[in-house]
């Protein structure tokens, strides 16, 4: 088949935005006296939303819900000004970005991140390369769940099949299977090649130029 889109997740396939999330959230947990955590600990509470961070990263004995929506709002408001102080395309992907455009391939991304963060990061590092870039808006949308990226598929004039879904999670894998989109998994983000494969990857991703050959 040939494939006609590419909808990519952003933070770890797009982008590395560990630090600027990391560096938010451990402000919002020091002004609470909590302790903070690493940056190889971020790693895996990314990939569901910026709230399930936020209840990751918060100790266990203080886990309410009333406190997780405080330190979620309070997360979003340092994250807003810094979503892009260390954020910055991984090593090849405008190369990867340029050729997928140069064939006519159209671009999409849909992202677990807040839809105004996804949207600031995309127009900041990506001008001019996304036709659609949707972020989390409801909870009860959030990847998995296939519902936005069917609907980018619509909006490109394209069926499912005709669509490459690329990320670096397992819930990227779930989403493309979901959606009856190609999953593609990336090694260069936040999850390992078994856990791509496990959750259905059907190729496998160790530099960005290597989606060429699926194209």
């Amino acid at each position: 088949m040939k494939y006609k889109a590419v909808i990519f997740d952003l933070d770890g396939t797009l982008v590395n935005s560990l630090e600027d999330i990391a560096d938010s959230m451990n402000t919002v947990l020091k002004k609470h006296k909590f302790p903070t955590h690493s940056y190889e600990a971020y790693q895996l509470f990314i990939g569901n939303g910026i709230k399930n961070l936020v209840s990751k990263a918060l100790p266990e004995e203080h886990k309410t819900e009333a406190l997780i929506n405080s330190c979620f709002n309070s997360m979003i408001h340092f994250y807003r000004d810094a979503c892009t102080n260390k954020t910055k395309p991984y090593t090849g992907i405008i190369e990867l970005l340029d050729y997928l455009v140069a064939n006519n391939i159209k671009l999409g991304v849909f992202s677990n991140k807040a839809d105004e963060l996804t949207k600031k990061v995309t127009a900041t590092l990506f001008p001019n390369y996304f036709e659609y870039s949707v972020g989390l808006t409801i909870e009860s949308l959030k990847k998995p769940n296939p519902f936005k990226a069917v609907e980018i598929s619509k909006k490109l004039g394209l069926k499912p099949e005709e669509i490459i879904f690329i990320g670096d999670t397992e819930v990227d894998m779930q989403t493309a299977k979901n959606a009856k989109m190609l999953p593609v998994g990336v090694l260069w983000g936040y999850r390992s090649k078994e856990e791509l494969i496990s959750n259905g990857a059907k190729h496998i991703l160790n530099v960005p130029l290597e989606l060429n050959k699926i194209v």
